[in-house]
């Protein structure tokens, strides 16, 4: 099918799902969980035909850890669209309500935004992810995976899309761009009288140029560059289990931790212990020259490591004089994604979650947390960077917009 009948198809599938009872699309949710869960022995082998692609082409291994499907993995989608199931509907709920002088009654409805074009890299998961939120708020979508995932994501996109239709839903609601070529995405990039809103998941690169070539709105979801600073008085183990988990449990995520900032008052006594502890599990540090003098032997960070979202067991360490120093550093360099700091002092601790510009600002707690099923929002569309319209994980009620109704008895504008 040409990019543009699949667009067309979409925003006719649109129209009928922005009026479809949430029974039919908690009915369809449910019937797309159970075929993932039959069809596991055919993801998996299809996945398998990715990973191998891409051990052939020498891919990072953070990268192929993205790319890989396993039990678990396909376990938590399927998870995620039951969770979906439970979550309230937004379609239809009214935002704030309220009555004029000339006994006008305005109300604030939410509504579905109406064709979304989801373009994304490595994660198969985000194929059922996308294609369940984007359901469930009555939207129809229009998915371009990778070519690195292309078996994976093409498996699991026919799956689903079945699924709904067994259920009710129009067809052309979950559909996929079937190839990977460049100029296929040049031209749905380009289809604003259908296609009403484009999010694109993945690296730097893939989001300037979706941003380049798009006479679409897009909700840009720009690198991870999180932070973690220490404050001074802060746990010594608080500290060390927030920091082991944000930089490790899964380097290469965007809500991985890549900077860590330090006060000076604690440096000697925190920074070989923690040094240890980071260099033990695999992690290659990288210090300004104050680390460099308390962890002899590891590399010199230089201003290019501040801006750097490795995405992988190396970290950037900076011994930063007192908080403010901490959050000029952060709002200097940040991608606004997330960020934390360790404290007992709450006075800074309220500080730095008003003055740290970024959509998830966390208090003792792993910057890992910033994610769409773990805010309870079922699953995540993607996590925005951006200011307007949405911020932070992206679940149903930020993929809907909201229209006025107006009721009257026969009143006329003087």
């Amino acid at each position: 099918m040409k990019v543009i009948d699949i667009a067309r198809q979409a925003k006719e599938a649109a129209r009928k799902l922005a009026y479809i009872p949430t029974s039919t699309k908690n009915k369809a949710l449910t019937a797309m969980a159970a075929a993932l869960k039959k069809e596991k022995k055919r993801i998996l082998n299809e996945n398998r035909r990715d990973i191998e692609q891409a051990e052939q082409r020498e891919y990072k291994s953070s990268f192929i850890d993205r790319l890989r499907l396993n039990d678990k993995r396909i376990e938590d989608m399927v998870d995620s669209l039951k969770e979906v199931v439970h979550l309230s509907d937004p379609v239809g709920s009214i935002i704030k309500k309220w009555r004029r002088p000339n006994g006008l009654e305005i109300a604030k409805v939410r509504v579905p935004i109406g064709v979304i074009a989801i373009i994304y890299e490595s994660r198969p998961n985000v194929t059922a992810d996308a294609a369940a939120l984007t359901l469930k708020s009555g939207n129809a979508v229009i998915l371009r995976g990778g070519s690195e995932a292309i078996y994976s994501n093409l498996a699991l996109q026919t799956i689903l899309s079945d699924a709904a239709a067994s259920a009710g839903i129009p067809a052309g609601a979950i559909s996929m761009l079937r190839t990977t070529s460049h100029k296929d995405v040049e031209e749905l990039l380009k289809l604003s009288q259908y296609i009403d809103l484009v999010i694109p998941r993945g690296g730097e690169n893939l989001i300037k140029r979706v941003i380049s070539l798009s006479n679409i709105p897009v909700i840009k979801h720009h690198k991870g560059l999180c932070h973690t600073y220490v404050d001074k008085g802060a746990e010594y183990k608080m500290a060390e289990k927030i920091i082991l988990n944000a930089k490790t449990q899964r380097p290469g995520v965007c809500n991985a931790m890549e900077t860590l900032l330090i006060h000076k008052d604690i440096a000697n006594g925190f920074l070989p212990g923690i040094g240890r502890a980071l260099m033990t599990k695999g992690v290659e540090l990288r210090g300004c020259h104050l680390t460099c003098r308390i962890l002899s032997g590891i590399k010199e960070a230089t201003k290019l490591d501040w801006h750097t979202e490795y995405l992988d067991l190396i970290l950037s360490i900076k011994i930063v004089a007192d908080l403010d120093e901490a959050i000029e550093h952060i709002n200097t360099y940040s991608s606004g994604l997330s960020e934390a700091i360790v404290t007992t002092n709450p006075a800074r601790a309220k500080r730095f979650t008003t003055e740290v510009d970024s959509s998830c600002v966390y208090v003792n707690a792993s910057t890992r947390f910033t994610d769409g099923n773990q805010f309870g929002l079922g699953a995540e569309i993607g996590i925005s960077t951006d200011k307007i319209h949405a911020r932070g994980p992206m679940g149903l009620e930020e993929l809907t917009s909201y229209k006025y109704i107006v009721r009257g008895k026969g009143q006329v504008r003087r």
